[in-house]
């Protein structure tokens, strides 16, 4: 946990070093929802941002596991908190990574062979259209690449889909840019900031009366694997009780249940399985916890990983991604008045993505079942 704390105010020296001027250059200074002037954050400040999300989400996935060892009161402060920096931090990239996510797929459905280039925004947009308008003599079409005979609707639905997610994916990232924004210039994010600064230097142990009256309180023994074990069995459980047998299956008819439905909340079965991703990394954030405490009594680095898990969870983040793009399409393809190759187009894009959900559960599955391997 010192280490992360540690990670995290570097991360958060890196970001008052590189982003000091991003409320001028980002949607914090009067750009708005999507207006123009709006640039795209330096590397060094996106780099720290998700240092910063990265170390908050590892404490507060050590402060779960093992919160019985530590001091009650400052856990349960603490857990929310981190919680809440590390979820608002991520939304900016879990927007701009679902637009390329769908953007890419709706390319790859239209039968063309390369992918497109990726569109500049705000001003950068129309000064792109100007140049291009004057290269182009007056009286000559623009070249436009020929659409296969069976697939002409789709291509046209297909753009016109991509537009449509395109202002409503970039409008919520540029929402989710201004409120991290105002995040990390917060009182909230500075108190948390100062809690870690604490964290840094000492770990705030639960404490327990001495054996004798009026003796010192001692500090709880710090024993990591029975609380890693019980981190361990949860997943296990949970693990237990998907539907492996079925996933990955063509023709999985539990995963077309509700695939109609006017309800726009997620998708009923994917549930489980993001709740079996979020005890994964619970899990693995405890396994090195356990094999930092080896190495420091060791004397040695530790940095054995289980390729087993790692598989395993990056299959549960496509899964996750493609459940997230799926619902997205299914939004879009919700909105009033547009055209029916568009509907079609989105229509096809979502059942894309839940194929793409199948095919993550098998990936899981599939490596899950394997023999544990650790390399050095």
């Amino acid at each position: 946990m010192r280490a992360q704390a540690t990670e995290f105010l570097r991360a958060l020296r890196r970001h008052r070093e590189s982003g000091a001027g991003a409320g001028a250059s980002g949607v914090g200074a009067g750009a708005g929802a999507g207006g123009p002037g709006r640039t795209a954050p330096p590397a060094d400040d996106v780099d720290a941002v998700r240092a910063l999300r990265r170390a908050a989400r590892r404490i507060s996935g050590t402060l779960h596991t093992f919160q019985p060892l530590l001091d009650a009161s400052w856990a349960e402060e603490m857990r929310p908190e981190l919680a809440w920096l590390s979820g608002t931090l991520a939304l900016e990239h879990a927007y701009a990574s679902r637009l390329e996510r769908l953007l890419q797929a709706l390319h790859r459905l239209s039968g063309s062979s390369a992918f497109p280039a990726p569109r500049p925004v705000g001003r950068a947009t129309a000064a792109t259209t100007a140049a291009t308008a004057a290269t182009v003599p007056t009286g000559v079409p623009a070249p436009v690449r020929p659409a296969s005979p069976d697939r002409g609707n789709l291509t046209v639905g297909a753009a016109k889909a991509g537009a449509l997610l395109d202002r409503q994916l970039t409008l919520a990232r540029t929402r989710a840019h201004s409120t991290a924004l105002q995040a990390l210039g917060s009182s909230r994010f500075h108190a948390v900031a100062d809690k870690v600064a604490l964290l840094a230097s000492e770990v705030p142990l639960r404490v327990t009366a001495g054996p004798n009256r009026g003796a010192a309180p001692e500090a709880t023994p710090s024993d990591l694997r029975p609380l890693a074990a019980a981190a361990e069995e949860r997943l296990a459980d949970a693990v237990t009780a998907l539907p492996l047998v079925a996933a990955g299956s063509p023709y999985n008819a539990q995963a077309l249940v509700h695939g109609l439905s006017p309800d726009p909340a997620p998708h009923p079965q994917d549930a489980p399985w993001h709740q079996v991703r979020l005890l994964l990394r619970l899990h693995r954030y405890a396994l090195e916890a356990l094999a930092g405490a080896d190495a420091a009594s060791a004397g040695d680095s530790g940095d054995a990983v289980d390729v087993r898990l790692l598989a395993a969870g990056e299959a549960l983040d496509r899964h996750r991604d493609a459940s997230e793009a799926a619902a997205a399409a299914a939004q879009a393809a919700r909105t009033p008045r547009i055209a029916p190759a568009t509907a079609y187009a989105l229509g096809v894009l979502h059942a894309d993505q839940r194929h793409e959900v199948e095919a993550a559960r098998y990936a899981f599955q599939h490596s899950w079942r394997k023999e544990p391997i650790r390399l050095p």
